[in-house]
């Protein structure tokens, strides 16, 4: 048997970022759960340069509880590390390394809880689910969704292990990241009129989204268990331009929408594109008839806000003792099991607060905590209260 921790130092020494493969870190996985006893699935990218795995526990007849972690995590590079990254190294009862916080410690500590699983005559299940690519856009764990959909026996119950200090989480906003890209007209800058410039277009846009960002702002739009209070748009990438003396021809820029979970964030996509089709074109096509402006989706996934009083909720409280549900201002997976009728709650060691950081931690007592909330719900399962 290995203990959370020495498991974390095995994940932590897979390089995982997402633009490299996973493959050695699930096979060390599977390879683990084949030595335990435990059969094990792999979900393949179309190129099978990554995979999910998800393997399940105990009776095989009905659903059961998906612990849920995402394998990769974010690059190290241009970041400021006093520890090597994909390496553990423990300093005052932190344990540092890339992904120990989000969210390989969380994933040490449930297979660390796999023989005291196999030890109880389980009466409900316990599926173990981990994925690929989350940190892109919850892009891997969407097949595995749909596999599980087809299932005769889906799963009843969902805990993503996202850090959050281990306090109960119920909550959290939704995204949309979009691509915009505007065509305009070039010319030599002293006969600026004649052109398009699809710069000063692209600010035009741009400025709309602030518009937008003000009125969600509005207090009639805000929801208090979210922080901050409510759906946010901003614009975080922009390239454009050759030279100052050329109008430019081409400006493209990326915006995303942090949405609350009642709340569309296509409906701003929308809006844009409508201001854009309406106050812009007709402008630009009076001087240049191939003007466009062509938005393009890059990821999004729901919000997540599973009810207080469901059954996956009154489960959570049991096993980490609290009826304190919070939000969490970052999204998860948990909204896309919650959309596949799967009820998701989200609870894990360590905090986002040194999730994608130089010297990124997580503390040994949130693991040995992460562990003891493992064991409450290893005989919560056992006892059968998930089957009533």
């Amino acid at each position: 048997m290995f203990t959370s921790r020495e498991l974390l130092a095995k994940l932590i020494a897979f390089n995982t970022v997402s633009r490299e493969s996973n493959l050695a870190l699930i096979a060390f996985i599977r390879d683990y759960l084949n030595d335990l006893g435990v059969a094990c699935e792999l979900d393949y990218n179309a190129e099978r340069t990554k995979a999910n795995l998800f393997a399940t526990l105990g009776p095989d007849d009905r659903g059961g509880v998906v612990l849920s972690g995402h394998t990769d995590v974010v690059p190290v590079a241009g970041q400021a590390w006093t520890v090597e990254p994909f390496q553990l190294t423990e300093r005052d009862g932190k344990l540092y390394g890339r992904g120990s916080a989000d969210m390989k410690g969380f994933i040490a500590c449930v297979l660390a809880a796999v023989p005291g699983f196999l030890a109880q005559p389980l009466s409900v299940p316990v599926h173990l689910a981990f994925s690929y690519d989350e940190e892109v856009g919850c892009l891997g764990v969407r097949s595995l969704l749909a596999e599980l959909e087809r299932r005769p026996h889906p799963p009843i119950a969902c805990i993503i292990g996202e850090p959050t200090e281990l306090k109960p989480v119920l909550g959290h906003k939704g995204k949309v990241a979009m691509r915009c890209q505007v065509q305009g007209a070039a010319c030599h800058s002293a006969y600026a009129p004649q052109g398009v410039n699809a710069i000063e277009y692209a600010a035009r846009l741009i400025g709309k989204l602030g518009e937008i960002g003000e009125q969600l702002a509005q207090p009639e739009h805000h929801d208090a268990r979210f922080d901050p209070p409510f759906s946010t748009v901003q614009t975080g990438v922009i390239q454009g331009g050759r030279a100052l003396n050329i109008v430019p021809a081409e400006c493209q820029f990326d915006f995303e929408i942090r949405a609350l979970p009642d709340f569309d964030g296509q409906q701003i996509v929308d809006q844009l594109a409508d201001y854009a089709q309406r106050q812009l074109l007709p402008s630009m096509r009076a001087r240049s008839r191939d003007s466009a402006i062509a938005f393009e989706p890059l990821s999004a996934y729901p919000g997540l806000a599973t009810d207080p009083h469901s059954q996956v909720a009154e489960l959570l409280a049991h096993i980490s003792g609290s009826r304190d549900f919070g939000t969490v201002a970052f999204g998860t997976e948990g909204g896309l099991f919650n959309q596949a009728g799967i009820p998701t709650v989200v609870c894990g060691p360590g905090s986002m607060d040194q999730g994608h950081k130089p010297d990124e931690f997580v503390s040994q007592a949130q693991l040995d905590g992460c562990d003891a909330l493992l064991e409450r719900l290893t005989n919560w399962l056992r006892d059968g209260v998930a089957a009533t």
